[in-house]
């Protein structure tokens, strides 16, 4: 059996889901497509979209299922 993380990360955010926690309203899928994809594994793509959409879609989760924070970003040195 496949094991599959509930992490998902590009240069800018972390993306969490917590699949106990969701009460699958698919308000994600169904307002950005794009990312939130329910028939495809990985089912978060974070390249399909700006970071700034990503994190104003999370935020309208309503069970709060998923979550983000943002990545330390590297100094450049």
């Amino acid at each position: 059996m496949d094991s599959y993380t509930n992490t998902f990360s590009n240069d800018e955010i972390t993306v969490t889901y917590e699949p106990s926690i969701c009460i699958h309203a698919e308000k994600c899928a169904k307002e950005l497509s794009s990312v939130f994809r329910t028939s495809i594994i990985p089912w978060i793509n974070l390249d399909d979209a700006e970071t700034s959409a990503v994190i104003n879609q999370i935020k309208k989760c309503p069970s709060g299922a998923l979550q983000y924070f943002k990545n330390k970003q590297k100094k450049a040195g």
